[in-house]
């Protein structure tokens, strides 16, 4: 039976920085990085089944260390958690993923595709002036108790090339149009966008021609600034000190409300950061317009 109550739900995105063997002076190798990103992952998202977890940088090895630190009391069955994405270089296993973490029994996952930023986006390619390929992660879900349908958007836009993450922003967009199916679908977008607020990237992603709204913004309207820090982009040492990674819902035929709003901390007493962003985490609620059965698209995967 279909709800019309608000559904609550857990975003949260953090480009956990891709395993390297040579560190920045200050940066630990992921084996020591690891735990300490699981930790925050599974304790920013136990109290509430309706989470999503959007990450960026994620090589395939973190990819494996990540699911099954998640699913650790799952072993030998079912995974608590699963994900879609794809290695942005071949749309296999190579490169940065962006992925989606959700829960199989909470959410039931109707179709997902990878869309590369660029002028050829159906296939692995590198767009415009950007230094690296970059990619969009796009889901729809359904969920399960509730029968609400919900879009699901992860990227991580170019840090070198601004008119890559110009027409970036033209290609989300559109896609949001289409996904959201002209705004009749609830939508949020996740990621990294190495763009401040002052930047083409962002101006266009929540401009005039946009239906998306900011989460930080609409909460700091009502509450102020949130919990915790004000930079989500910090480096290894502190001095590099940016607000890039962001958390957008669209304006659609549903009432979205912000429930909380934070940027995490990414050190502890430890000294060991576990990243050099921050995660960004946001606890929402949508009370969408309920449609028929027959609205509701197969499984498909690019």
């Amino acid at each position: 039976m279909r709800s019309h109550h608000p559904l609550l739900i857990r975003l949260l995105t953090h480009n956990i920085r891709y395993a390297t063997d040579s560190p920045f002076l200050g940066e630990e190798k992921w084996a020591v990085r690891a735990p300490r990103i699981v930790g925050e992952l599974r304790f920013n998202s136990a109290h509430c089944g309706e989470a999503f977890i959007c990450l960026q940088e994620v090589l395939q090895q973190q990819l494996v260390d990540i699911l099954s630190g998640l699913n650790r009391e799952h072993e030998g069955a079912a995974g608590e958690w699963a994900f879609i994405g794809v290695g942005r270089d071949d749309g296999k296993q190579a490169g940065e993923y962006s992925p989606i973490f959700y829960r199989p029994s909470v959410w039931t996952l109707q179709e997902w595709e990878t869309v590369w930023l660029s002028e050829t986006p159906s296939k692995p390619s590198r767009g415009w002036d950007a230094a690296s390929i970059r990619i969009l992660t796009i889901g729809l879900f359904q969920h399960r108790a509730s029968k609400k349908q919900l879009v699901a958007m992860n990227t991580h836009l170019d840090d070198q090339g601004a008119t890559s993450r110009s027409e970036a922003a033209n290609i989300i967009l559109t896609k949001i149009e289409e996904k959201s199916r002209g705004g009749r679908l609830p939508l949020f977008l996740a990621g990294d966008f190495n763009s401040q607020r002052s930047d083409d990237a962002y101006l266009k992603l929540t401009g005039t021609m946009s239906s998306m709204k900011d989460v930080q913004e609409l909460w700091s309207i009502r509450e102020g600034n949130g919990y915790g820090h004000t930079y989500t982009f910090t480096g290894f040492a502190d001095d590099a000190r940016t607000i890039i990674d962001f958390l957008f819902l669209n304006q659609a035929s549903c009432a979205w409300a912000v429930h909380n709003f934070g940027i995490l901390e990414n050190k502890f007493d430890d000294q060991v950061y576990n990243s050099d962003h921050r995660a960004v985490v946001a606890d929402v609620a949508m009370t969408p317009v309920p449609f028929p059965d027959n609205s509701v698209q197969r499984n498909s995967k690019a």
